[in-house]
Formats: C-alpha cells, structure tokens, sequence
C-alpha cells in the first residue's frame, strides 16, 4: 500500500508513529473496586448514646418507663393505668373542660354535622363557618382586631415565625421558650439570640448590641412557662420593645384559662390590654379541650400571614369537631370564671404545701405548673417510679428537656384537684426524694461512667 493510500483515514507513516507510541506506555491501572456503603444510624449520635445509657441505667434499677403510658379515660385528677387509678399530674386540663357534656355533645353535633375532616386546606375548599366563629372569639379574648387557627400547636410557632422574619432580621427569645419557638427561629433564617431567662436587662443588652446591624427585629416570649410555672413582665417588655423598634410575641399557651381573673392570659394578669403584644400566639389543647394553635393581632398581619404562612396554606384546616369543643370550652371558660378561681386556688395550695415541705419550687407563680427541682436526671426519674408505685402519676422532665441540673418533677395542677389532697402529696414527694437521694448519687457517677 502506497504512503497516498491511506488505511482507516492514516497515512502509513502516521500509522506507524501511533504504534510506536502505543509501545512506549504503560499498562494501564485497573479500576478501582466499587467503594462499600453502610448506612449511618440516623440521628445524633450523642443523644442515642444517652438514651441508650438512661435506658441501662433503669434496667438495673428495675425503673418502669414512665413515658408513653397507655392511659385510659378523660384525663382529669386521677387517671386509670392499667388495672389502676392514680392521682394524676401530667396532663393540662386545667380547667376540666376535656370531658365537660357540654363540649363533647358541641364536638358530637359538629361531627354529625361535618363529618370528623373538612378535607382540605383552607384556601382552597376548607373554611367553615366554624373557624371563623371560633377565631372571631379568640380575637376577642386577647383584644385583637383577628385570628388565625393552624391544625398544630408546634407547628404555629413553628410555620408562624419562619414568615415573619427573614435573613436580614434578628429574633431575640428567652432562653427557656419551648421548641416550637426556638424551630420557627431556626427555619426564619434571622439572626437567633436567646437571652437569660426573665432578664429584661440582659434582653436590653442585647438589643443595644445587634439593633444597628439588622432590618426587622422580632422579641418572643411565654405567658406563663410550661417548665417553671413563672411569668414575664409584659409592660416592661412593651416598653423595650418600643424604644428599639421591635415587634413583641406572646406565647400563650399555658397562659389561657391560668392567669388574670377570667383566664384570659398575662395581659389581664398584669392588669394590661391587648395592645401590649404585636402578636398573641396560643393553643387549643389545652384549657380550651380540642387540639391545634392560633396566632391573633392586628387585621393586616393576619391578613398577611392568612396567604404566607405554610403551616396554613398547606395544612388541612382544624377538624369540625375540634372547633366545636374549642368554641363551646371557651364559652364556659368566660361564662364560668369561678374554675379560674378554684385553678389558682389549687394551684397556690400546691406550690406553699411544697415549699411548707422543703422542696425546691424554682420560680413558680403557683398558677397552674409547679416545678419541684431535684437537680439530676436519675434522682428525678427514680423519684418518678417510686411516686408511680404508691399511685401518683407525675412526669420526671430530664435533660436535655432542661439542663441537667435543673432536672425537676412537673406537677400540673388543675381544678379539679382536692387542695387537701395536694397538701399530701406534696408531703409524698419529699418522702420520695429523701429515699432515693442517695441512691440516685451513686447512679449518677455510674452514668457518667458508662457514656464517657
């Protein structure tokens, strides 16, 4: 073949210089072997192992679990576990209305009515007539122009705040606000500053330090905190918040049905009005015996978050008969404010029988939420079993709930309580704590042992 005859479009002599070079390399390098994937545990790590060193911890004391029990019945003063009845702390029906005839026959019609779902959200084909009746009324409750109810109470903080404010803004909370407060920070992308619990001072600090450096400034805080039982200084807090241009949220969801003469919350509390928040936050599932949340303020921010917010633009809207029992719980709640009175009767009755008995009640009011501080984890869930044995029912609240030396024993008291019932048992909690004081010591360092 002639060098002009060329072979799979090479001349000759190109071809022969191809060769050549392909003579010259190196084999080349086998292919690495596919690379082996193991799926992680999901979760945080540190948190599982704690969990995991609890659980030994009260396998080798024999401790029950005292979450997720299955309860039977209204949750009311006592409770049935099982084959047993107990004294019950643990659940907020403050003022006896989950149970009351009159809000389950209200929830019963709803249901003939409406069916158990309005299927769908809202906007599209779910608005009732109830809704509007029962955001008509809170808005009155907290003396605001309107009201919007979301299906969760987690989920209100939670979807409510992430629209409010954005990157270029700050949220300044207090540094126990529940989590759904804390989550609604985080997805809003602003600027997160917690600050020291009921430290206006420290809140004022803060907001001399940041105010210049960001757009929107939103302060958040509790009625009445469901760890503490202890409550904010609202006139004050309008006042900070009006000197740097801040908008003021008001957490209610332990407030409702607690505080102020009638139960409206920490603005009747503090002898204020509505205009004191910017923005009223609560629940229904607690005094008001139904289930979800709601946010209450001027007509133009519940306007605004009505078409903005996700928690309500993409949820279901509140079942009927939810609505129904919150509207006919509210009804009583104002008709009826001597089970206000009897609440913080019992609730003071608490707290002083507690004290009477040496016993650390931190900061309560003595409304309706009474902490006994025990200061570890392991002693307040050994003093939880024991109670649990001789037929009281009260959560231990450990870490991370709360930090490690605050862990308490919550008691949540309502008016259904006998008063002289709660003078004995508080008398029954200091019993327990002296029997596992010193057992619960050793237990400690066990634990820390066991996770190091």
């Amino acid at each position: 073949m002639s060098e002009k005859s060329p072979v799979y479009g090479l001349s000759a002599s190109v071809r022969d210089t191809l060769a050549q070079r392909l003579s010259l390399r190196r084999a080349e390098p086998a292919a690495p072997a596919p690379r082996q994937f193991t799926a992680a545990a999901l979760g945080d790590p540190a948190m599982r192992k704690e969990m995991a060193t609890m659980r030994q911890v009260a396998s080798l004391l024999k401790m029950s679990d005292p979450y997720c029990r299955v309860h039977d019945g209204v949750p009311a003063q006592s409770v049935r576990i099982g084959e047993r009845r107990l004294d019950s702390f643990t659940s907020y029906n403050y003022l006896g209305l989950n149970g009351d005839p009159r809000v389950s026959a209200a929830a019963k019609t709803a249901i003939d009515d409406q069916g158990t779902s309005v299927s769908a959200s809202r906007i599209v084909s779910g608005e009732r007539a109830l809704h509007r009746q029962l955001e008509a009324d809170l808005a009155e409750l907290h003396g605001s122009e309107a009201c919007m109810c979301l299906v969760s109470g987690h989920a209100t903080n939670v979807s409510v705040i992430g629209t409010l404010i954005g990157p270029k803004d700050a949220c300044l909370h207090d540094a126990l606000s529940h989590n759904s407060i804390i989550q609604g920070a985080i997805m809003s992308g602003a600027r997160r500053i917690s600050f020291k619990h009921n430290d206006l001072d420290d809140l004022d600090r803060h907001l001399a330090a940041i105010r210049g450096d960001v757009d929107r400034v939103l302060i958040i805080v509790e009625g009445h905190y469901s760890m503490d039982g202890d409550v904010p200084d609202l006139a004050r807090l309008r006042s900070i918040a009006d000197r740097w241009g801040a908008s003021l949220m008001v957490d209610e969801a332990h407030s409702v049905g607690v505080l102020g003469a009638t139960g409206s919350g920490i603005a009747e509390h503090c002898g204020l009005d509505g205009s004191y928040a910017d923005l009223w936050m609560g629940t229904l599932s607690k005094t008001l015996a139904g289930c979800g949340g709601y946010v209450a303020g001027r007509h133009d921010l519940i306007d605004y978050l009505r078409f903005a917010t996700p928690g309500y633009v993409y949820s279901v809207g509140l079942p009927p008969p939810v609505t129904a029992a919150a509207i006919e719980a509210l009804r009583i709640m104002r008709a009826e404010p001597e089970r206000v009175t009897a609440l913080q009767r019992n609730g003071l009755a608490f707290l002083h029988a507690a004290q009477a008995a040496g016993l650390d009640t931190g900061t309560s009011i003595g409304a309706a939420i009474v902490p006994v501080i025990v200061g570890s984890s392991i002693h307040a869930a050994k003093a939880a079993d024991l109670m649990f044995e001789e037929g009281i029912n009260v959560h231990p609240i450990i870490y991370p709930a709360v930090p490690e030396r605050t862990a308490r024993l919550r008691f949540f008291i309502t008016a259904d309580h006998d008063p002289a019932r709660l003078a004995e048992i508080a008398t029954a909690v200091a019993r327990a704590l002296d029997k596992t004081r010193g057992a619960a010591r050793g237990l400690d360092i066990l634990a820390r042992k066991m996770m190091d």
